[in-house]
């Protein structure tokens, strides 16, 4: 499959587009870390944003979770190595809250 002949315009608007999201994606990580806010807060938002995050990613923001601790508890709970928040199933949610629960 070719990918299409872009303007240069519409180049610079997708960048630009593409930029926005990751920025938004790391203050999203950034914001987990600190712990402003919790997984059950990212887990029930809707956008694109955290839709497009790959879940390894998202744990590996959580405070004392590191890339090991991430991908076994992926591989305990079932969860796929490259999968996205969005593809995430409702059972799979619920297993990742009751292996991380917030911090209260």
């Amino acid at each position: 499959m070719t990918l299409p002949a872009l303007a240069d315009d519409d180049r610079d608007a997708a960048r630009g587009k593409a930029i926005l999201a990751r920025q938004a994606r790391s203050a999203v990580r950034a914001s987990l870390k600190a712990g402003t806010l919790t997984l059950s807060q990212v887990l029930d938002r809707s956008d694109t944003i955290v839709g497009r995050m790959p879940v390894r990613q998202l744990l590996t923001a959580l405070p004392g979770i590191g890339q090991v601790r991430a991908a076994r508890s992926m591989r305990a709970l079932g969860i796929p190595e490259g999968r996205r928040v969005q593809g995430l199933g409702p059972a799979q949610r619920a297993k990742l809250m009751r292996e991380f629960p917030d911090i209260s």
